[in-house]
């Protein structure tokens, strides 16, 4: 059988703080690397999705209900369950995030802004 876990690959995590949320696999590590010996991958994902609103509410509630909380992070292959659904190659899920940007936590934040802006953007506009 194939590698099935590829970038693009929406997935939901199993286990731990982002329990249930769904997220892209950006990037897959099958042999592991020297910092994690073990099959994982970095995923963006969903943390806070936007909340449903209605013609009654104001702007400002309006722009409120409809914000995206991010989180990218490495994940075991373990702590998470593949879906049978991808995202479309235009989104271009492997520039999301970077190894670099990884390993400092002013990377780590620059990376979370930018998938947020990507997920709201397709959320605006589907």
């Amino acid at each position: 059988m194939g590698k099935f876990i590829k970038a693009g690959r929406v997935v939901v995590m199993l286990q731990g703080r982002y329990a249930g949320k769904k997220a892209i696999v950006v990037k897959t590590y099958d042999d592991g690397s020297k910092a994690r010996p073990f099959g994982h991958c970095m995923v963006a994902g969903i943390d806070r999705a936007p909340l449903k609103v209605t013609r009654k509410m104001s702007k400002k509630k309006i722009t409120k209900r409809t914000k995206v909380k991010p989180f990218v992070k490495y994940v075991n292959y373990n702590h998470m369950m593949p879906t049978r659904y991808q995202v479309p190659a235009e989104m271009s899920p492997g520039s999301i995030c970077t190894d670099q940007q990884m390993d400092t936590p002013d990377g780590r934040k620059e990376a979370r802004k930018f998938a947020k802006s990507l997920f709201q953007e397709k959320f605006q506009n589907p």
